[in-house]
């Protein structure tokens, strides 16, 4: 990602990018490579903007929105797919790991919650994690209670029990998005 203030400085960069890339032998994907206008919203009349188009990369969607101060900010989320995808794979691993001890499945479900609060926790995210969080803990309810064979139906005095005990970490940013990694 390479983002140009002046559209004449990444037409140059684009046009200059395969013979670079060339010289180490490698090559730019032509449908992955591509110029977009990501420019600031302009203003109405009536003082909103009209929102810009958004763009995926790295698993984020990056957009324009303005900040508590009323500035014009560039932020990112999860993207949708990638937040899915997770959460059928959440679902898929408690669909096959049921059947080990609560204190492992919590322990292995916790470390996969931090792992993705690694990737996506940046300033910013926190609506996409807290969803990812209530996702995962609602799936690994379902599949616990799938756990008699449907023979028991067990209420929710059982699971808020079981959450007091085995507690889900929490979901927060953990890095800032300006800080490149």
């Amino acid at each position: 990602m390479i983002l140009c203030e002046h559209e004449d400085d990444a037409r140059r960069i684009y046009a200059a990018l395969p013979a670079r890339f060339g010289r180490f032998g490698l090559d730019l994907h032509p449908e992955k490579t591509r110029l977009i206008c990501f420019t600031k919203p302009p203003r109405r009349a009536d003082g909103s903007g009209n929102v810009s188009e958004s763009w995926d990369f790295l698993g984020f969607t990056h957009y324009w929105t303005k900040s508590q101060r009323g500035y014009w900010v560039i932020k990112r989320k999860t993207m949708a797919s990638r937040l899915s995808r997770s959460l059928k794979a959440i679902a898929e691993w408690c669909r096959t790991n049921r059947h080990i001890p609560v204190r492992a499945q919590h322990h292995i479900l916790s470390m996969k919650l931090r792992g993705h609060c690694e990737y996506y926790g940046i300033t910013g995210n926190s609506n996409a994690l807290c969803q990812f969080r209530t996702g995962m803990a609602k799936l690994w309810r379902r599949w616990l209670m799938r756990r008699s064979g449907g023979a028991a139906r067990k209420n929710w005095a059982w699971w808020n029990a079981l959450e007091a005990r085995y507690p889900l970490p929490p979901a927060h940013a953990v890095r800032s998005a300006l800080r490149s990694t």
